[in-house]
């Protein structure tokens, strides 16, 4: 016989596992040779190996012959001997040990890979995983068609039997078991009724919770062959005073109606392991909204301490530091670290959906919510503490994360994790959770912490907030911060406090509010922001009291709420889009990134990148990430010029990149559902469209000159077979899928969702107007540019550009444009057609009749004058000086204009100048939510001189509009 030679081993341990030795081989133990080597360090580290391998000797054999020491549970191969097994039990005592003997076979296996160092932690956990996975099902599936024999099938109105589902929570949802941890369920089914059953009538509730008491029988029980998995049932909705099963109508009114923070915390583990899968699918999908909100939720860290406080205290109470789970630096806050960020982000970013916490951790650095280093440590850290977990547990078969006391149990401990004595293993542990207990700190901590020593200036603050010191003291301590206008500030925190929105608020959210408003106050006198600041402030803050996590965030993050301030007191229009769209406030955090607006290129890359994380089918949810990227994008470019970061001219092409980038993935949302239905269309040489479409920008977009609130000019063109097909199952002509194309993306640019519209869509300037077919033809296009369209639309033309779709269209789009352009014009007639369209602009669109205002872009000398100038000098000698179409913005083409001497460079100077002067005023009274118009005493000089080099260029055409107030 094959003898494991133990010497090794640390005395008192061998000598322990040699009498181990002695009891197998008198129980007729038999060891495959293959084993001896790896045996000593398996018993060494488990004693239950050793007991089950000496009470059913045959397992040496069966781990060898099995082939399943050397490599992971294939669960199929596991389903078929699991439904072996059961197959001949026909009352529960035999199904009860079929269970049990299945249970203990597989530990041993797992736990010999896991010490033996065939397997590691993955291997570990996946395999405890499947295994109870299994069992459950197989256990459920036996006693279910007994009870349906005895008492009837439940059935669903379409006629199918009602299976229950069995969600797993914890470490089992999350596919992470330990070797010996309890298993967290929850029973659910999906339809209510009653079953005509064989004695009586008996309600699907009924039905149920007898299932589920005896499937927690078959797997808790202790017999004589021990237990299967110890079922812990108080996560189910009401927790222990809750119906063993619940329906599902009942279980997600449940959450929405008394859901509380740490059963959001319990339920991103949730997963159905056994029953009806499917069923069980669409339950997790219906909680999603529960567990993710739709906003950034920065409660979840509040809630997240309040819980970590209840572990410590009870930790402190028991006397159980030394806990790798539960102790400072253990499992937990690991956990805590993940999920608080899953809560928090989830509801935006889909790929933290995730049960798996080392699954997770590389999203985290993917989105830049952690840094690599920090995930890396934690990662680690993780890996130690939970491999470390295993090991206790593998000893005794015991549920147990409580480091040893003595020194043997300490070296057993440190030669199962790979060290050699006791001291390198508690150096390695102190270690790992150091680094967690740091990292922890940083991302749970309370930021009250921090500032413990402006206690009492708080305390006085929250008694002004609260109401509760008299008005001549409250001036005097507003006064002290800074404020010069104490009085109507103290005015409208009294009406804000009293307000009704206020006196409802729930007792946490009221809290947080409370907790808040002192620094409120402070940031209010170091920014100097008077009563126009406050009542902006309060108007955001009345907006989210209903989503109080939006204040947990603001006092989780004093910097944003320096933000808040700074840029409400700067701009209204900013203010606005903050209480429209509360969740902008998750831009304020970084004032890295508030102030430094991104490249085209990154423009481009994430909105793709936020676009991926959303289901290609899911239209209403792309919509959803559209608009949040535009106003997300908006706030940044509005927050750095008010800021005077970015000039004039950086803004507007930031803001004409935004529109491109978002109109580049409108297209592709747009063409892919319609591929997919009805194929594709073909050019005329019968290659597929690929997808030969362009979306042409005109005005402020083709000329990169978009304001804030600007709409979008935009022409639609495609380059197919006139009369051609396209080649799916459902076929339609060229020009309905075109047409159809077009339709797609004027809706998913204009209709309005919960985050509002991307952009209104002005089409009218196609060919033949509002008429016309909403998409053309490239041939139609150059044809109706040709032989019908007005001096007007040629003008148009000089600011037209490609803004979205393909190259070769595009390319295509330009010859045609330059064609157009650079065609010879009667001077006098060109003149006259510009003239006359200016004239009727001023008539209909100037200020003049309101005395003392100038409107910046409609009134003569404004901003229409020098674009009007631009395009008649285009249009005028283009024919000679083809570079006249090579740009489409005035600025450019002003220069151009200068440098082929066609206008004077003085003139061009002071066009250019006020050009950009009326431009900034409009960007600012937009940002102030002005309309465009100034007083036209200001701008006088600047006016003066447009309107005389206006005269200059139209000098002996008829005097009309443009020449006269």
């Amino acid at each position: 016989m094959t003898i494991p030679d133990f010497t090794s081993l640390p005395e008192t341990l061998a000598d322990a596992l040699r009498r181990h030795w002695t009891r197998f081989v008198e129980a007729g133990g038999e060891l495959p040779p293959s084993l001896a080597a790896t045996l000593p360090k398996v018993w060494a580290g488990s004693d239950y190996v050793a007991e089950r391998m000496i009470r059913t000797p045959m397992l040496a054999e069966w781990l060898v012959h099995s082939g399943n020491l050397a490599q992971r549970l294939d669960a199929s191969s596991l389903r078929e001997e699991v439904a072996a097994a059961l197959r001949d039990a026909a009352d529960d005592a035999a199904l009860f040990a079929a269970l049990r003997q299945l249970r203990h076979r597989h530990m041993v296996r797992i736990i010999w890979r896991d010490l033996s160092g065939l397997g590691d932690y993955h291997s570990t956990v996946a395999d405890l995983s499947l295994l109870a996975d299994t069992l459950i099902n197989a256990a459920l599936e036996k006693l279910y068609v007994a009870l349906c024999e005895r008492e009837g099938t439940p059935l669903s109105p379409g006629g199918t039997p009602v299976r229950m589902v069995v969600f797993a929570m914890g470490k089992l949802g999350a596919r992470e078991l330990n070797l010996s941890s309890d298993i967290d369920l929850i029973f659910a089914y999906e339809h209510e009724g009653e079953i005509e059953g064989h004695r009586r009538e008996m309600s699907y509730h009924q039905f149920f919770v007898r299932l589920g008491q005896q499937l927690i029988k078959a797997l808790d029980q202790n017999t004589a062959d021990g237990f299967v998995f110890r079922v812990d049932m108080r996560l189910r909705p009401w927790g222990g005073a809750g119906a063993l099963a619940v329906g599902f109508d009942a279980m997600e009114g449940y959450y929405e109606e008394q859901g509380r923070e740490w059963e959001r915390y319990a339920l991103i583990k949730i997963r159905p392991v056994a029953g009806d899968l499917a069923a069980g699918e669409r339950m997790v999908k219906r909680l999603k909204p529960f567990v993710y909100r739709r906003y950034i939720d920065y409660g979840a860290f509040e809630s997240l301490r309040e819980m970590k406080a209840l572990i410590e205290r009870e930790v402190r109470r028991k006397g159980i530091q030394a806990d790798v789970k539960l102790g400072p630096g253990g499992i937990r806050e690991v956990e805590f670290i993940v999920q608080a960020f899953q809560l928090i982000r989830g509801g935006q970013l889909p790929a933290l959906r995730v049960s798996n916490l080392l699954r997770v951790l590389p999203q985290l650095v993917e989105q830049e919510l952690l840094p690599d280093d920090v995930a890396e440590e934690l990662r680690e850290a993780y890996l130690f503490l939970r491999n470390m977990e295993h090991r206790l547990q593998a000893v005794a078969d015991r549920q147990t994360q409580r480091l040893p006391e003595s020194d043997d149990d300490w070296l057993r401990l440190a030669l199962a994790m790979g060290y050699r004595d006791r001291r390198s293993c508690e150096r390695a542990l102190s270690r790992h959770r150091d680094r967690v207990r740091f990292h922890f700190s940083q991302v749970i901590a309370d930021p009250e912490t921090d500032h413990q020593e402006v206690e009492g200036a708080d305390r006085e603050l929250l008694d002004v907030w609260l109401g509760l010191v008299d008005e001549e003291t409250a001036a005097g301590l507003l006064g002290g911060l800074g404020i010069d206008e104490p009085a109507p500030i103290l005015a409208q925190l009294d009406a804000f406090r009293e307000s009704r929105a206020v006196a409802n608020m729930q007792r946490i959210a009221r809290e947080r509010l409370d907790r808040l408003m002192p620094r409120l106050l402070e940031n209010l006198g170091y920014q100097q922001g008077g009563p126009i600041t406050t009542q902006r402030v309060l108007a955001f803050l009345e907006a989210v009291l209903r989503r109080s996590a939006y204040i947990a965030l603001l006092v989780e993050n004093p910097h944003a709420l320096t933000q808040l301030v700074k840029l409400s007191g700067a701009s209204p229009w900013i203010a606005e889009q903050l209480t429209r769209h509360p969740v902008l406030l998750d831009e304020l955090l970084d004032a890295r990134t508030l102030y430094s607006p991104p490249q085209r290129s990154e423009l481009d890359d994430e909105l793709r990148q936020q676009l991926l994380r959303v289901a290609e089918d899911d239209l209403e949810q792309q919509m959803e990430v559209l608009r949040h990227f535009k106003q997300a994008h908006l706030l940044r470019v509005a927050a750095s010029e008010v800021t005077e970061v970015l000039p004039l001219m950086r803004v507007s092409d930031y803001l004409t990149w935004l529109a491109e980038a978002i109109l580049h993935q409108v297209v592709q949302l747009a063409w892919t559902p319609l591929v997919e239905r009805h194929g594709r269309p073909h050019r005329d040489d019968g290659q597929p469209c690929t997808p030969d479409f362009i979306i042409v920008g005109y005005g402020k977009l083709g000329g990169i000159e978009l304001g804030y609130n600007s709409d979008l000019d935009l022409v639609f063109l495609h380059d197919a077979a006139a009369d051609g097909m396209t080649d799916g199952d459902k076929p339609v002509s060229n020009e309905q899928f075109f047409a159809r194309l077009g339709q797609r993306i004027i809706h998913i640019l204009t209709t309005r969702t919960m985050s509002g519209q991307l952009y209104e869509v002005d089409a009218r300037l196609r060919p033949s107007g509002a008429a016309g077919l909403l998409v053309s033809s490239m041939v139609a296009f150059e044809k109706y540019q040709r032989e019908k369209a007005w001096t007007w639309e040629h003008q148009a033309l000089v600011r037209a550009r490609v803004v979205a779709g393909c190259q070769r269209a595009g390319q295509r789009f330009a010859a045609i444009r330059h064609d157009i352009l650079c065609r010879g014009r009667n001077e006098a007639a060109l003149r006259t057609d510009v003239l006359a369209m200016r004239e009727r602009m001023v008539e209909h669109l100037g200020s003049s009749a309101k005395s003392g205002q100038f409107s910046l872009k409609q009134d003569p000398g404004g901003i229409v004058d020098i674009e009007f100038m631009v395009q008649y000098g285009v249009l005028r000698w283009a024919s000679q000086h083809g570079e006249l179409t090579r740009f489409t913005d005035n600025v450019r083409l002003l220069e151009t204009l200068a440098v082929l001497e066609l206008m004077p460079a003085q003139d061009a100077g002071l066009l250019r100048e006020a050009y950009l002067a009326y431009r900034s005023a409009a960007h600012r009274l937009a940002l102030r939510n002005e309309k465009s118009e100034v007083d036209a005493a200001g701008y006088a000089e600047l006016r003066e001189g447009v309107r005389a080099i206006w005269s200059k260029w139209f000098q002996g055409a008829a005097q009309g509009g443009a020449q006269t107030e």
